[in-house]
């Protein structure tokens, strides 16, 4: 990364550069890393050396949605840190991810669109002095990624991802916030389903899987949303046949009228309604679903490097 002069201080200030061990890593992990502040022309004093993870986060207001940067995690590293002049200064950190962070990489494939940054503050005489923002690539945990292989095995294929702000009924959340993976539901149900939405609410013992269908209207007959959450252990959810259990919800949503939970007895409850779109796909793995879909969403390649200069990324790991 580049280093950032210290504003507070002037010109020949000292400058920080956050240098993570590794920009990969996955909800509930440690990410761990040094804040290397290097000596100005005179000596320095910091208060406090601050790290947060902050997002992309779509908000609704109005019947209107508009994009922020959120921060969804803040923690102290150090505080009374002097800085001789000319001299590098470290401070080691470990940095816990919560295990509700965005899923923002499978296999592979980085999900356009979706960013996660680690945000380098140092508190100087009461202010605070913004330096490094840089991205870490959030993989699915083991659990997850069973439900996304599930995805890829009947056939959906990868549209777009975000971050609403807001919470889901029913389920328990430690942030204000959830991702929604969006997909093209398999060619098969093309003609009934619009589009099926996926979000995962991990915590450290089990995981909840949200499901949305957004059904489609046919003559006399209104479309409307067929809603699921299943919830068990990580364990269980690395053992479970999601193929199964998820065809089994598609076919009946499908058939379904709208606003309607899965039958089985597993599932219950529903999330807000959200926007669809239409598609169809065929069968791939799910790194072939992210990467041909950003290879074919001009859009999302767009936003992502909108996303980089918001969060004013330095460069890549």
């Amino acid at each position: 990364m580049f280093k950032r002069m210290l504003s507070a201080f002037g010109v020949g200030g000292p400058s920080v550069d956050t240098v993570l061990d590794s920009g990969h890593s996955a909800p509930g992990q440690v990410v761990t890393g040094q804040v290397r502040i290097q000596g100005g022309s005179a000596d320095a004093a910091i208060d406090q050396v601050v790290l947060s993870l902050v997002t992309r986060v779509e908000i609704e207001h109005g019947g209107h949605e508009s994009a922020a940067t959120g921060e969804f995690h803040r923690q102290l590293v150090q505080q009374g840190v002097r800085v001789p002049s000319g001299q590098l200064v470290t401070v080691p950190f470990e940095l816990r991810l919560p295990w509700e962070t965005p899923i923002t990489a499978v296999g592979d494939s980085l999900l356009h669109g979706m960013a996660v940054g680690v945000r380098t503050e140092l508190v100087i005489s009461g202010a605070p002095d913004k330096g490094d923002l840089d991205p870490v690539h959030v993989h699915p945990l083991p659990s997850q990624d069973r439900v996304l292989d599930a995805f890829g095995q009947l056939g959906f294929r990868f549209r777009n991802a975000d971050v609403e702000a807001g919470r889901l009924y029913g389920v328990r959340q430690e942030l204000g916030f959830y991702q929604e993976l969006e997909f093209f539901p398999p060619a098969e149900f093309a003609g009934r389903i619009n589009e099926v939405e996926l979000t995962f609410v991990a915590g450290p013992h089990d995981l909840a899987v949200v499901l949305e269908a957004d059904r489609r209207g046919r003559f006399m007959q209104a479309g409307g949303d067929s809603f699921g959450r299943f919830q068990m252990s990580h364990q269980d959810a690395e053992n479970a046949d999601w193929a199964a259990l998820i065809g089994q919800w598609l076919t009946e949503a499908a058939q379904r009228g709208g606003h309607s939970a899965f039958g089985n007895p597993a599932f219950g409850g529903h999330h807000p309604g959200h926007h669809g779109h239409h598609g169809h796909g065929r069968g791939m793995g799910v790194g072939g679903m992210v990467a041909g879909a950003a290879a074919g969403v001009v859009g999302g390649m767009i936003m992502g490097e909108m996303l980089e200069e918001a969060f004013e990324f330095d460069g890549e790991e």
